[in-house]
């Protein structure tokens, strides 16, 4: 998946795996992800979850005729945290003709809640 010069590169988000309604992406918590005090930016882990789901969304969709683009996303910070990697963990829990639901939990390296969130995504048919 080609993604210089996007957010993704910018936050060094990394996609893991892409199966069938799963995803998991990886992300650094580091300057790049701080907010000003040090500690993970609520926007970053925002554009993790959103990544995660609209790639899974896009997984699932017949990309020469629809795209798909965020509609909605909510998220509870549950942790704070100032260094090492975060991983994101998308499941689709609805698979609709014109929107999905996923649900992302971001987990740290000891498989602790750093933050819950939700997102539907819009399915559009392209203009001819």
């Amino acid at each position: 998946m080609g993604n210089d010069n996007t957010l993704l590169s910018a936050l060094g988000i990394e996609i893991v795996s892409i199966k069938e309604g799963e995803v998991i992406a990886t992300m650094p918590v580091d300057n790049r992800t701080h907010q000003p005090f040090g500690f993970l930016h609520g926007g970053a882990s925002v554009a993790l979850a959103e990544t995660a789901a609209s790639v899974g969304a896009a997984a699932l969709i017949n990309l020469e005729t629809h795209a798909c683009f965020g509609l909605e996303i909510n998220a509870n910070h549950i942790k704070s945290k100032r260094d090492g990697i975060v991983t994101a963990n998308a499941t689709v829990i609805h698979k609709g003709k014109t929107t999905m639901v996923w649900d992302i939990k971001i987990v740290d390296e000891n498989n602790e809640l750093i933050c819950i969130s939700r997102c539907t995504v819009a399915v559009v048919e392209k203009r001819k």
